[in-house]
């Protein structure tokens, strides 16, 4: 009989009820947790947690007697539970946040790698499954992928922080005279409404989000070292995790054109990033430039609740270098407070954080918020991005980043 699942706080998320011959997987939250746990259904498999521990849910080790074989068999023998990171409250309140939006929202301690919620949008109810599976596996909003760790999008002026990072990492010069247009190998890329910035250094072109900046850096920058930083922050790179991941990808070994390399720096061009990447990219500025192993499944317990292993936090890597990371956090205060983050203010907190929005082959935006909080000592980092929204980072994911900070910081210690 397989364990029970359990959030940080000890709330039952899955459990399992005897029934006459056998026994039921009760899932409690309907759609609620279906990307972070899954599902586990004779007729079709096991997917998420159920599917990443079901040897410890199960209670199989390698050396099982032929009496616990029997035990399982007749569905008699109590598997192991598992404490997962999650915290339910702020698990609920990101998929309220979401209102059914295509999209992803991602919160964890960027000091330890702790995933407090991850919410995939559309989803679909676990307790229905055999109702309802006709729809949900033909259906084209592909509600069965978890758009958090595996849905890959252009990141737009998100991803300047992470050219911002390789500016302060190598040492190029941070002054600019923005024109509101630059011309790069023919081709010309502009500002939003052309609009001239005139004599601007790194925190002021974050600040407003100047796009010719950041394309004549990446061009100063060149691709190598711009691709070295991106591999820093976990880019093209297999991130450690319970759940399926797709790699980040910014393909710069291929032989790239100017125009190529330019775009990258402000998130266009051969670029796509995972919303989870993106948390982590964020974590790590917060974290002196480490970033953490994400956790998802804090302990495991046996069946008397006695704990068996317990994941504690790791590095992942050196992204950065810490005084480096801390004047980037600086400009990315400055953008909440002075510039196209001012939706994510939060009265009497420091919040740093970087808005997107990127424009994609369905012709819609992609909204793009992340940041963390209190700038000075974080306790969150959070990333919301809305899939083809239309909408703008600025207006549209910056309010949500706010609610889900705001909660967080209040609710979990």
């Amino acid at each position: 009989m397989a364990g029970t699942i359990f959030d940080r706080k000890d709330n039952v998320l899955v459990y399992n009820e005897k029934t006459e011959d056998s026994s039921k997987r009760i899932y409690n939250y309907g759609n609620l947790y279906s990307h972070v746990i899954g599902y586990s259904y004779r007729e079709y498999g096991k997917t998420g947690l159920e599917l990443k521990y079901n040897r410890e849910l199960l209670g199989i080790n390698e050396n099982l007697t032929i009496n616990q074989i029997k035990e399982m068999v007749l569905d008699e023998k109590k598997g192991n539970s598992l404490k997962l990171t999650i915290d339910h409250g702020l698990q609920e309140k990101s998929r309220q946040l979401l209102k059914g939006r295509k999209g992803a929202i991602i919160s964890m301690n960027p000091k330890t790698g702790e995933v407090y919620s991850m919410v995939s949008s559309p989803d679909y109810n676990v307790s229905k499954l055999r109702e309802e599976w006709g729809d949900i596996s033909i259906s084209e909003e592909r509600p069965l992928l978890n758009r958090a760790t595996q849905g890959l999008y252009e990141p737009g002026s998100a991803f300047k922080i992470l050219t911002a990072a390789s500016i302060l990492e190598n040492g190029i010069d941070t002054s600019y005279n923005c024109k509101g247009s630059v011309v790069i190998d023919g081709y010309e890329f502009n500002d939003y409404n052309k609009t001239k910035h005139g004599k601007i250094d790194l925190k002021e072109a974050l600040t407003k989000s100047c796009n010719t900046y950041f394309v004549k850096k990446a061009d100063e920058l060149g691709k190598d070292k711009l691709g070295q930083t991106a591999d820093k922050f976990m880019i093209n790179r297999e991130i450690p995790f319970d759940l399926p991941t797709e790699n980040s990808r910014f393909n710069y070994k291929e032989d790239l054109e100017k125009t190529e390399i330019a775009a990258s720096g402000i998130g266009q061009g051969k670029l796509l990033l995972t919303p989870f990447n993106m948390t982590l990219i964020s974590g790590a500025i917060a974290n002196n430039g480490i970033m953490m192993e994400p956790i998802l499944v804090k302990e495991i317990l046996d069946p008397e609740g006695k704990q068996i292993k317990i994941n504690s936090p790791k590095e992942l890597s050196m992204s950065m270098d810490s005084n480096n990371a801390n004047q980037l956090t600086q400009m990315m205060v400055s953008v909440v407070e002075n510039g196209t983050g001012k939706n994510a203010k939060i009265n009497g907190v420091s919040v740093a954080g970087k808005t997107g929005t990127a424009e994609n082959q369905s012709g819609k935006n992609h909204a793009w918020f992340t940041g963390f909080a209190p700038a000075e000592n974080p306790e969150i980092v959070v990333t919301v991005l809305l899939e083809s929204d239309g909408g703008f980072g600025g207006s549209e994911s910056a309010p949500i980043a706010r609610e889900l900070i705001d909660y967080s910081l209040r609710n979990i210690k």
